[in-house]
């Protein structure tokens, strides 16, 4: 069986670089050792250690188990909020219509 490897950007290597210190430095600021972040968000030591160290492959969950302990849940919630999503607002204006028509009626009533 052929194992495939895409290559990672830089950019992209390089914010989940800093996702994983920011973890490191948020874990150390509440004073939580590596073991007991792990047990709190029922993930394994060795995952947390590669998820401070910048693994990409860390699953979405084990880093949504981890935040939640840490408090900053609610930040992963609104990382892509179509709400400020100032790209997508920006193409969807851009398809708006020059002028808009009133329907005609049926002539029903």
């Amino acid at each position: 069986m052929t194992s495939y490897r895409t290559v990672v950007s830089p950019a992209i290597s390089r914010a989940i670089a800093k996702l994983g210190e920011d973890v490191s430095r948020a874990r150390r600021r509440r004073r939580l050792t590596r073991a007991s972040l792990a047990e709190r968000s029922g993930v394994s030591v060795s995952t947390l250690k590669r998820l401070e160290g910048g693994d990409g492959s860390v699953a979405l969950e084990n880093f949504a188990r981890i935040l939640q302990v840490l408090g900053e849940i609610d930040r992963l919630a609104d990382l892509l909020d179509s709400g400020t999503d100032e790209l997508g607002i920006v193409l969807m204006d851009e398809q708006l219509p020059k002028r808009v028509r009133q329907r005609r009626s049926s002539g029903a009533l």
